[in-house]
């Protein structure tokens, strides 16, 4: 039997949502992923946590409780990894990987902690690691940046890569209703988990950034690295504010690269964030996701779609599962991690930004002079001014122009002890506008 025509063995570890979909499209396609590869996908069998659920459109003789065994297997080629999670899924895959056997993952918090790790296991067995599904569910992004722009220099990706927060944030901008109620009602639609820590938080994107900043910036990126703010405090109030300077409010995921007086360096950060209506982020709603990526030649590219779900995330998955089942069958490698530029790692100070704040204030005179003479102090500029309310409810929002974070910072931290701000109500960042 020929290279071409032997079957490439594939296990399944994860029967979830996207484990689920992963089983269904290798059987409902798999004489068109037979002639995509140049050869039969076999699906060898899936790992599961409990074998008496019963498990609809599969022979049950292909389940097993014991990944570590189903991955040893001398039928088994590649490893399509949907536990999540760091431990087992850090030790599966090494296994894995060591053992002379590709992986595709969707595990974005286990790529963004250990990918020089598993990727220098890759590298030294001559298999492949795939993991375009950890980012953005159906969007492809990884792949463009690793081998449509691979002759170009990347100078910012920045985006919407959480489903979760983005319908949070559309609906309360939408209905007026408070976070407490969306989050209930996101968590009823199957938008949120039981915990949702790890979305609204902001972890789920930080992971994201950083698998992101990495391979755009040929840098070895961490989730640690990476400023994260969640949006809990969101209010509809601030969406409101944001609506009067004719913006929203979207959690984004920026990486950049910035000058500092020590030289270029990464910017890495999750936070909540004003946005321009006018801006193509403004205009993805619900639990879209979308991505920007700006080159030096290429300009300015947008990837929308479809970031989280069975079906769109097994989409990627099969993507990456065919691409490294060809290269096994035609004796090929996917690209390798890139790690050559080493650059360092900003602070969250030194990155220029732009801020909304809003205060709640006393109602007399000279209270905007004081306000604008902090700012003045640490050259702040100040780029727009509202007044809102009177007596008990008077509240003033500043916007400002481009500064150093830390400048700004600074800037409300002496707000906050001013006796004539009774309560600095909200601070935002300011994205997606030239100055």
């Amino acid at each position: 039997m020929n290279e071409s025509s032997r079957p490439i063995g594939v296990a399944v570890l994860g029967m979830g949502n996207v484990g689920t979909e992963v089983v269904r499209i290798l059987s409902e396609k798999a004489d068109d992923l037979r002639a995509r590869v140049g050869a039969p996908l076999q699906l060898r069998g899936v790992a599961v946590r409990d074998l008496s659920v019963a498990r609809d459109g599969i022979d049950s003789a292909l389940l097993t409780d014991d990944p570590a065994e189903l991955i040893s297997r001398d039928d088994v080629d590649m490893v399509v990894e949907l536990i999540g999670g760091i431990e087992p899924a850090r030790s599966l895959i090494l296994a894995a990987l060591e053992s002379g056997k590709s992986v595709v993952t969707a595990n974005k918090a286990l790529i963004a902690a250990h990918s020089g790790e598993l990727s220098k296991a890759a590298e030294e067995h001559r298999v492949d690691l795939y993991f375009e599904a950890a980012v953005a569910g159906a969007i492809p992004v990884i792949r463009p940046l690793t081998q449509s722009l691979a002759g170009d220099s990347v100078n910012r990706v920045a985006g919407i890569v959480n489903g979760t927060t983005n319908f949070i944030l559309s609906e309360m901008d939408e209905t007026g209703a408070s976070y407490g109620k969306v989050l209930g009602e996101a968590g009823r639609l199957g938008y949120a988990e039981a915990d949702p820590t790890a979305d609204v938080e902001g972890y789920d994107a930080a992971s994201k950034a950083a698998i992101l900043a990495s391979i755009a910036f040929h840098s070895r990126v961490t989730a640690s690295d990476v400023y994260r703010e969640g949006i809990t405090k969101i209010t509809s109030k601030d969406l409101d504010a944001a609506k009067k300077f004719d913006c929203t409010i979207k959690l984004l995921a920026i990486c950049e690269r910035i000058q500092t007086p020590e030289g270029e360096k990464i910017s890495a950060r999750v936070y909540p964030a004003l946005v321009p209506l006018e801006h193509p982020l403004a205009t993805v709603n619900g639990a879209f996701n979308a991505v920007a990526v700006e080159a030096e030649n290429a300009g300015r590219l947008m990837f929308y779609g479809q970031g989280a779900g069975g079906a769109p995330t097994a989409s990627a998955v099969l993507g990456d599962l065919v691409m490294a089942a060809r290269n096994r069958v035609y004796h090929g490698r996917g690209p390798l991690e890139s790690t050559y530029a080493s650059l360092p790692i900003a602070s969250i100070d030194e990155v220029p930004t732009r801020y909304y704040v809003s205060m709640k204030v006393a109602d007399k005179p000279g209270v905007l002079q004081q306000v604008a003479g902090e700012f003045s102090k640490r050259d702040v500029s100040i780029a727009a001014v509202r007044q809102e309310g009177a007596g008990d409810n008077a509240r003033l929002i500043v916007v400002t122009h481009r500064a150093s974070d830390r400048a700004q910072s600074e800037t409300v931290a002496a707000l906050e002890q001013m006796d004539s701000v009774l309560k600095v109500s909200s601070v935002l960042r300011l994205e997606g506008t030239d100055d």
